[in-house]
């Protein structure tokens, strides 16, 4: 009886896009890696599905939304002349299908508590060679281009940059997910309009229109979705669950939990000691290993970590002021006391329920211009060539503070 071979050249289905096929048989088997497939069970907007129902989409979706762009990107650019061989466009077609693989559970969340002092781009670059040794070194390439270090720099400018196509896709598909329609960009009008010159990335001077809509449609994004107020009072209160439990973790309690959750809580994680072992540790840790222990803290004897946890299990988050000044210490030292009245809690513990933090954003970096490409043959920063006067306005960061604390203290 004949063997049976598994067809490489398979056809996804996305709401998005449509048909999305996978180019070659390497692409696939990438696809198929566990390092990959736990793209699947990490969310791509974290916990956005407490103010968004339908955010509920993996990072699997984006990875595979923009090896997707990226062909058509590759189609557009050689139509224009622009020389990329075969390996090369395999080589953007791996970067952007692995640029987020090191993001951990519930995304950002791992970063700022139970994994400290090494990014997602790091953990990202050790999954990448990691698979190389694997395969034998055919992501050499990628990998050289993932870190900018190729010398045909619009490779690089079209993994990272301010019209990059991670930021091309994400904005379209949270669009989609969220129901905010003021992200939905035209990201194939913008992919339409891509050409090379002088070996940097631009943008022909039709699409100005598109680019202006495409960082509009980022800030408001940023701003209605990405840094919503009940958004960010759920992102520090996982935060806040998982450094408490790290904390009562270094002290010797007893905590259930996943053996890989296990590892990161018990053990201090820093770029020098994230091994091999470390990285293997890591690809079995996601979203359910994070959810499924919050669920079992809920009831744990430690006051602080059980009320938490119930916070975000039951969805009674914290109240959150938001102001242009920051708040000063005597408003904040009122809440707190306040508190304190109604629970016993040493000035440690307060600090879980009531503190204050900022955030920023700044729609378009002019360090790092988007260049528009004029009928004259010359390059403009789009600030410039832009008769949007909006545009000027969004090079400069905006920066907000905010509060959080109990609501019964109200």
């Amino acid at each position: 009886m004949k063997k049976s071979t598994t067809n490489k050249l398979k056809i996804i289905n996305d709401p998005i896009y449509g048909f999305i096929s996978i180019p070659n048989s390497l692409i696939f088997d990438i696809i198929e890696h566990p390092y990959f497939q736990r793209l699947r069970r990490v969310t791509q907007m974290g916990l956005s599905n407490l103010v968004y129902p339908g955010a509920n989409h993996t990072r699997f979706h984006h990875a595979i939304g923009c090896m997707h762009l990226m062909q058509k990107a590759v189609r557009v650019l050689r139509v224009k002349n622009v020389e990329i061989s075969e390996d090369e466009a395999n080589a953007l077609y791996i970067a952007i299908l692995l640029h987020d693989i090191g993001h951990g559970a519930f995304s950002h969340a791992l970063e700022h508590s139970i994994v400290n002092e090494i990014t997602h781009e790091e953990i990202s670059l050790k999954f990448m060679k990691a698979i190389n040794e694997e395969f034998d070194g055919k992501l050499s390439l990628a990998i050289e281009v993932f870190e900018g270090k190729h010398p045909r720099k619009f490779l690089y400018q079209l993994i990272s940059s301010q019209l990059d196509i991670d930021r091309l896709d994400y904005l379209k598909r949270d669009s989609f997910y969220t129901g905010v329609a003021e992200g939905n960009i035209s990201s194939d009008r913008l992919i339409a309009m891509m050409n090379v010159v002088d070996n940097e990335l631009v943008i022909e001077q039709k699409g100005i229109y598109s680019v202006e809509k495409f960082i509009i449609a980022r800030r408001l994004m940023y701003w209605q979705v990405y840094l919503h107020k009940t958004g960010l009072v759920a992102e520090s209160l996982l935060v806040s669950i998982l450094k408490r439990a790290k904390e009562l973790a270094i002290k010797g309690v007893e905590l259930p939990a996943s053996s890989a959750l296990k590892y990161f809580l018990y053990n201090e994680i820093t770029s020098e000691n994230f091994t091999g072992k470390t990285l293997q540790i890591f690809s079995e840790l996601d979203d359910y290993d994070i959810f499924s222990a919050i669920k079992e803290w809920k009831n744990h004897e430690d006051f602080v970590l059980s009320t938490l946890a119930k916070k975000i299990i039951d969805r009674n988050l914290l109240r959150i002021e938001i102001q242009e000044k920051p708040f000063s210490e005597e408003y904040i030292e009122k809440r707190r006391k306040k508190l304190q009245k109604l629970v016993n809690l040493t000035d440690e513990e307060l600090e879980y329920f009531v503190f204050s933090n900022k955030i920023k954003h700044q729609a378009y970096n002019s360090d790092k211009p988007i260049k528009i490409y004029t009928k004259k043959g010359k390059l403009k920063d789009i600030a410039k060539a832009s008769d949007q006067l909006n545009l000027k306005a969004l090079t400069k960061p905006v920066i907000k503070h905010y509060l959080c604390y109990p609501k019964k203290i109200t």
